[in-house]
Parts: C-alpha cells; structure tokens; sequence
C-alpha cells in the first residue's frame, strides 16, 4: 500500500504551476517557466512547512523589491473569494500559504504594518492566513489586536475565522503568541454569536484551548453566554459541548455538572469481551461492554487506548462512543469497531501490551489487555 503524502498532495507542480499562472493573469511580465523551474528544483526533497518558506523565498526574485508594490502584485493575482454561501468547512487551498509566509518575511514593521495585515485579510479569503497573523500579534500586538476587533464583525466569515483562530493560545503547526489567556475573551464574546459553523467551532477550539490553563474561565464565559442569548441554545449547547471536550475526558467534576453530568453516576459498567486478545496493525479490533444504570443517568461514554510507544511506556488517547441517557434499573450494551491503522501520517503502531478502557463520565470502570505484535 503507497502510503499517502500530505506534502505532494498540497504542493506540487500542478499547484505551483496553478500559482504561477495566477500571477501571469495579474502581470504578463511574470517569468512562469522560470518561477516554476527555480520552484520545483528543490520542492520535492523538502517537508510540508519547507516548501511553504521555499515558495516564498523564491517570490522574493518574482515580485518588487518595494514590498507595498509587492503587496498590490499579490492582491491582483489572488482567485476570487471562497464561497461566501457556505457556512463550513471551506479552507481553501494551501497553495495560497506562501503568500502569507512571504507577508511576514517582508512586511512585519511598523512601515509596513497597515499594508500587511490588509494583504493577510485579502489572502485569508482564500486560504487561512491564522499562521502568518500570529507573526505581527508577536511583533505588533495592541495595533494587531486593534485591527481583529474590527474584523470580527466583518461581512466575510472567513475573517471573521480568523479573528478566533489566529489568536488561539495553541494553533496546530504555529508558534504560540506572547497573550494572556483571557485577552483574546473580549473577541469571543462577539464571535461566539456567529451565525456560521466554520466560525463557532474555532471558538470553541479556542475555549478548548484555554480550558487547559483555566477551566473556570471557560466555563465562566460559557455561563456569561447562555445567560445572554445572543446565540440558539442549539448551537451554544454544541460550542459549550466541544469547548468542554478536554475537561470532559478529564472527568473534571465542575464541567460535568455545567453540562448536567453526575461525575459519579449509580452505574455498574461490566466487564469488557473482546473478540480475541492478539491483533496486528491494519486489523479492526471489536469489542463491547454492557452499562446498567441503578438511577436516571446521563452519560458520556468514552474508551481509552493504552497504547505502547517508542521508548516502551505507554500513552492513553481518548475515543468518543457517544452520550445516552438510561432509566433507573435500565442497561444498554455497546459494541466498537477500532481500526488500528498501519500507515497513519501522525502516529506510529508499536508491538506489546496494550490496555482498553471504558470511560464513563470521565471516569474509568473496566480495563483490559490486548497484545499489539508486529508483522511477521
């Protein structure tokens, strides 16, 4: 099986070339076959984040040294906008990342700052510019700030994003920026009334973010919310449900409570049948367990994969099963199918003893083994 690559997926000569053309589009002085030659010359041996800076490193001999002149070729040669009919996720394509990348390499100054991040807000439209912003909040904090005040009610939801993604306290693959947790709190509390999914759900990974750190904030600020309105109970109980998400799995008793979950539900969770005790990456694993309850009880049930790693110990990662509700007296089996992927881009199968476990509310009740062994 050719295992699949992310990086040649979203840059390679098609897409390099689809750039190119773009800027032809803009200006027919662009020299195409020779941006595209320098481009491609390296590309292939480099990562993912490589070819970003590389893209951009070449633009650098494409583009004019004056960097507002520079900014102008950029903006002319962007596509139209994403679809503003949509409401999710439309991320745009990546190819449009270098630009941002060669923003940041050339406008992050005073000089410079108002035409950066108007350039950023135009690219964001195409591709989400939460990376690169996060460089000019590093270096120009309260006019980058500033600036993010007035995009959150900003007619393009893209933007908007941005807004709560940019300043997320963790950003997958970005740098963290240099904000007390609760700075960002006073631009959630205008986007959290989104009416677009693309934009709630970055808040809500952003509270998730900070309820790593603070979760009475997060479950103050949620509270703050609901009592305010200004979003449908429906929505807000799906934001307040993913905000909570990492304190959930950590049986965080006031979280619970906040979502109307005893942290020690009257329940009897019986042993775990596994179908067999030995598999082998590639293979599905199944497995159920029976929940009885001796009360009324909500319940958030979750499993835990013990997995073993490099250096021999092992790390737990949490699975969703789903929430239920059963009557007192009253009991539900569930039964699981886990793939235990072979080629997966971000993690890695080691043979030994495993360990799953059933989680109920944020709490373990049963535990089993399971030998992991390497293909023969």
């Amino acid at each position: 099986m050719t295992k699949f690559s992310l990086k040649d997926h979203l840059f390679n000569h098609d897409k390099v070339c689809y750039l190119a053309d773009l800027f032809v589009v803009a200006d027919a002085s662009f020299d195409r076959d020779r941006f595209v030659e320098q481009v491609m010359a390296k590309l292939t041996e480099l990562e993912l984040k490589q070819r970003i800076a590389h893209i951009a490193e070449v633009l650098n001999d494409y583009l004019s040294p004056d960097f507002k002149t520079a900014a102008k070729q950029i903006t002319a040669a962007l596509p139209p906008p994403l679809d503003e009919t949509l409401t999710d996720d439309d991320f745009g394509d990546f190819i449009f990342a270098p630009l941002g990348e060669y923003v940041v390499r050339n406008g992050v100054s005073k000089k410079h700052l108002r035409v950066s991040l108007r350039t950023l807000k135009e690219i964001t439209q195409r591709f989400s510019m939460e990376d690169a912003i996060r460089a000019f909040i590093r270096a120009y904090p309260e006019e980058t700030l500033t600036e993010l005040e007035k995009w959150s009610t900003d007619r393009n939801y893209h933007v908007r994003r941005l807004v709560s993604e940019g300043t997320r306290p963790s950003l997958p693959w970005s740098g963290k920026v240099p904000l007390e947790i609760s700075t960002a709190v006073p631009l959630l509390d205008t986007l959290h009334a989104d009416a677009t999914r693309y934009v709630t759900r970055s808040v809500a990974n952003h509270m998730n973010d900070i309820s790593k750190k603070d979760p009475e904030l997060v479950l103050e600020t949620l509270g703050r919310w609901k009592d305010q309105q200004r979003q449908t109970a429906k929505e807000l109980t799906w934001m307040a449900k993913h905000s909570l998400r990492t304190l959930v799995k950590q049986g965080h008793s006031p979280t619970l409570r906040f979502l109307g979950y005893r942290p020690s539900p009257q329940i009897e969770v019986h042993p775990i049948e596994l179908s067999r005790p030995q598999w082998r990456p590639g293979e599905t694993m199944e497995f159920s367990f029976t929940i009885e309850a001796s009360r009324k009880e909500p319940l958030i049930v979750d499993y835990v994969i013990d997995f073993v790693k490099s250096h021999g110990g092992t790390a737990g990662k949490v699975f969703k099963i789903g929430v239920t509700t059963l009557d007192r007296g009253k009991s539900k089996t569930f039964a699981k199918r886990h793939k235990l992927h072979a080629n997966a881009t971000t993690f890695t199968l080691y043979p030994g003893t495993h360990r799953i476990s059933v989680q109920v509310n944020g709490k373990v009740y049963q535990t089993v083994e399971f030998e992991l062994v390497a293909f023969e």
